[in-house]
């Protein structure tokens, strides 16, 4: 009775003491999850607008010790929480004016890419050369994600967050991807020599392969950044311009559909008139080019004569070709068209948007999403028809290439301006249904971006900010306050030589896709082997 009172009695606080373990036990098994998930927060707090671009690096530096020797599963959970870290707070504007539902829906499934890249890098992690393998999936992640679905969407390039950063250059040299491939090689070099250099710590041997190859994935991405300097400047080659930016502003919120498009067109024509009064004051340089933002017109001009009489006037007063941003209506299709408008002769050119944006301009999945929600087809009534070639004006003897507002994440949009005769860019945009919100400051990083990989003068007209001048070199010239009407004039380089980026295209973005598929390929093959010889 002895024995099994005392055995009864011991065995009474034995739940209480085991619990506390139990969920001790958990929270470590938690600790990975979280740390990926403030690991893609901290990469996004490496974007604009801050200028903490060096975060990227601690970034995947610390991704790549969460994947070290986990299962393909394991690193598939991961990198989900990664790129949900890193996305969510990064796309919390497509939410501004159409609620949580879209903004969520959007990261949920582009973090699906981030989590197959965790996978492949959790895959590789036990091969030689880990960062290379590692950085390259990242890459084929990124072309994979700029591509599909609804013809991709590749805002939140690793490259986009590197417009104050020290690995800018590279982007002429091998355009965006080379760009962020060197950005994530250097972060997961910093993981490898931390890891060749504890296990020296416990061992007391240095694995000399490892350590070589760590330190040079830091050491070749800043080298090639500074070896890439000199594709970087700013020196006119075709002589100059003076453009004008011209930022109407948006009435408030408040107004009807109809009487605020009427109001932006007479803001723009407004701040115009009151440029050409300063012009012919002597206050403000006379522009050879004036750029209005894309909407600045969404009545359409050719099919409404009081919107044509608006836009003459201003034109006129100016004395300068003005490219308009209009919404026209052509044999039954809605058209966001880019319109050149000599004072004299009116309109003489147009450029229609080729990468218009899904759920904003056109309705993926009309009956499907219809279904779901309603009021999301009533915002988009008409889908926008696509254009088929790149714009270029000639204005005032300058080639200008039209990338217009989204189309301006995608590399193929920008370059073939460049190609087809682009001496400077213009990046007309309309962000007022985004409010003071990050977007206008996270595409103003790609516009600095764009014009170090082609070497352009780029100009971003905007309707209510933040317009800017950003000149060959990355550097923002001038810039405006956001809700303000305000116009920018600036003397400008002009260039015509191609970097090799812009005249490479693709085929950097295709060697890193068949490298990270190399590495993939080699690891599966270990795998196989190993699972064979058990």
């Amino acid at each position: 009775m002895t024995v099994t009172a005392t055995s009864v009695g011991e065995s009474d606080p034995m739940p209480a003491q085991t619990a506390p373990g139990a969920w001790r036990r958990w929270l470590v098994r938690l600790v990975p999850f979280a740390t990926a998930a403030l690991c893609g927060l901290l990469l996004y707090v490496s974007f604009p607008p801050r200028t903490l671009w060096w975060l990227a690096l601690p970034a995947f530096a610390v991704f790549g010790l969460l994947l070290r020797g986990r299962s393909w599963k394991a690193g598939l959970g991961l990198g989900y929480l990664f790129g949900l870290g890193f996305l969510l707070p990064l796309l919390v504007w497509t939410g501004v004016e159409v609620g949580p539902g879209p903004w969520l829906a959007l990261a949920v499934i582009e973090a699906v890419f981030v989590a197959l890249v965790g996978a492949g890098v959790a895959a590789v992690s036990k091969l030689p050369g880990t960062p290379v393998w590692a950085a390259a999936l990242w890459t084929a992640g990124e072309a994979a994600r700029a591509r599909v679905p609804f013809s991709g969407f590749p805002w939140g390039k690793v490259a986009f967050g590197q417009a104050d950063g020290v690995f800018l250059p590279l982007a002429a040299l091998g355009g965006t991807p080379v760009l962020g491939f060197a950005v994530v090689l250097c972060g997961f070099g910093l993981y490898e020599i931390v890891r060749v250099a504890l296990d020296a710590r416990r061992s007391g041997t240095v694995r000399r392969v490892a350590a070589a190859v760590g330190a040079l994935s830091v050491a070749v991405p800043l080298v090639a950044a500074a070896a890439a300097r000199p594709l970087v400047s700013d020196t006119a080659e075709d002589g100059t311009a003076t453009v004008a930016v011209v930022q109407g502003n948006v009435p408030r919120l408040g107004l009807d559909f109809n009487s605020q498009r009427r109001a932006v067109l007479d803001y723009h024509a407004r701040e115009t008139e009151r440029l050409a009064a300063a012009v012919d004051a002597g206050e403000a340089e006379r522009p050879d080019i004036v750029l209005w933002p894309e909407n600045s017109s969404d009545i359409d001009p050719f099919a409404n004569a009081d919107a044509r009489a608006v836009i003459d006037r201003a034109a006129q007063a100016i004395g300068a070709p003005i490219s308009v941003g209009a919404v026209v209506g052509k044999d039954g299709e809605l058209l966001n068209e880019q319109v050149l408008w000599d004072p004299d002769k009116g309109p003489v050119d147009t450029y229609d948007k080729r990468q218009i944006q899904p759920f904003g301009e056109y309705l993926p999945l009309r009956s499907l999403v219809g279904a779901i929600n309603d009021e999301w087809t009533s915002m988009v009534r008409q889908d926008f028809s696509r254009g088929t070639e790149p714009g270029v004006f000639t204005m005032a003897g300058t080639g200008v290439g039209l990338v217009t507002c989204y189309e301006a994440a995608f590399d193929w949009a920008v370059r073939d301006t460049v190609t087809d005769g682009a001496q400077l860019i213009s990046v007309p945009s309309n962000n007022a249904t985004f409010g003071r919100s990050e977007m206008t400051y996270q595409q103003l990083a790609m516009s600095r971006v764009r014009a170090v990989e082609h070497s352009r003068t780029v100009t971003v007209p905007v309707t209510s900010g933040v317009s800017a001048i950003i000149t060959p070199d990355g550097k923002v010239r001038q810039r405006t306050g956001m809700f303000v009407a305000d116009s920018l004039v600036q003397e400008v380089p002009l260039r015509s030589s191609l970097t090799p980026a812009t005249r490479l295209g693709t085929l950097p973005e295709i060697a890193l896709v068949l490298v990270a598929a190399g590495g993939l390929a080699w690891a599966v093959g270990a795998g196989a082997r190993g699972r064979t010889r058990r």
